[in-house]
């Protein structure tokens, strides 16, 4: 949607669906042409007024408060928790299989050549569960705090009789 105003008349706002464009500034001149007819325009428009005379009106950016920061830190924090439990939980199984045969490795059983391949080849997948699941375990103690932001960022606030 995209906003239009005069030079002569300020308080005078047409709305076209869209953005600025010449086909919307067309749209508001048909609009412009409306009010005039109506009799609703406050003041006299030049002869030969075009579409280019139009002003866009913009909205004033403005900064985004603490608190929408903090929001937007929260979801970060929880989408990066999300990604790492994904993580955790695609590799506990091999890295479990891999723990078992470690296992092996302190008891009086002999080890067959495969196993040991199998647990040369798993101690990558077994160090990167280890790091991944401790990176989860940090993560989680921030999203805790990042689910409070969102929540009271949700909730309305508590009426205080």
């Amino acid at each position: 949607m995209v906003q239009y105003t005069l030079a002569q008349s300020p308080e005078v706002l047409i709305d076209v669906p869209g953005r600025d464009s010449n086909k919307a500034r067309e749209k508001a001149m048909d609009q412009l042409m409306t009010l005039m007819d109506d009799g609703k325009l406050p003041t006299e428009l030049d002869d030969g007024f075009n579409p280019k005379e139009f002003i866009e009106v913009k909205e004033p950016k403005t900064e985004p408060s603490d608190e929408e920061n903090a929001v937007v830190e929260a979801v970060q924090t929880l989408s990066n928790l999300a990604k790492l439990k994904v993580k955790v939980q695609g590799s506990r199984e091999d890295a479990l299989k891999v723990r078992e045969l470690i296992d092996l490795l302190f008891t009086d059983e002999v080890i067959e050549e495969e196993q040991i391949e199998e647990l040369n080849s798993g101690f990558k997948t077994l160090k990167t569960f280890a790091q991944t699941n401790l990176k989860y375990r940090d993560a989680k103690d921030e999203a805790e705090q990042a689910r409070e932001v969102l929540d009271s960022a949700l909730n309305p606030p508590s009426k205080k009789k």
